[in-house]
């Protein structure tokens, strides 16, 4: 589906203890997260949980993604949904931003890429494609 305007689709939460930090927000916030098989990419974690947010349709609003913490700098990252990675990744530094993870699979489901922006915040972009090799 196009994405018209640019929002943030999905929050990865890198955690120490995964288990602890599932039990966390399924005790704050009634999240019930569950474990994607597989890897969710090459490199990726080992464990990937999903929590899906529905809207009132009951169709995907959100997603947040509970996964191993893979370096000490890594934190909660936001992905955007654009139509093409590419194109805004050629934006990105374009503007002054910096690509830090570049544009990389997720078989199946989409494409995904990481940035700095101007003032050193890490976002994501994200790219729904079901063809992702």
């Amino acid at each position: 589906m196009p994405v018209t305007t640019p929002v943030i689709v999905h929050t990865e939460i890198a955690a120490d203890d995964v288990e602890r930090s599932r039990k966390f927000y399924a005790e704050l916030f009634g999240w019930k997260f569950e474990k994607m098989e597989g890897t969710c990419c090459e490199g990726g974690p080992s464990e990937y949980l999903l929590y899906t947010t529905k809207d009132d349709k009951g169709n995907v609003a959100f997603c947040v993604g509970l996964m191993n913490r893979m370096h000490p700098e890594h934190h909660i990252t936001s992905y955007i949904g654009v139509d093409s990675i590419d194109e805004y990744a050629k934006k990105v530094e374009s503007l002054g931003g910096k690509i830090i993870v570049p544009k990389a699979p997720v078989p199946g489901v989409g494409y995904f890429a990481v940035f700095m922006d101007t003032e050193n915040n890490p976002l994501g972009l994200w790219q729904d494609d079901e063809n992702a090799k």
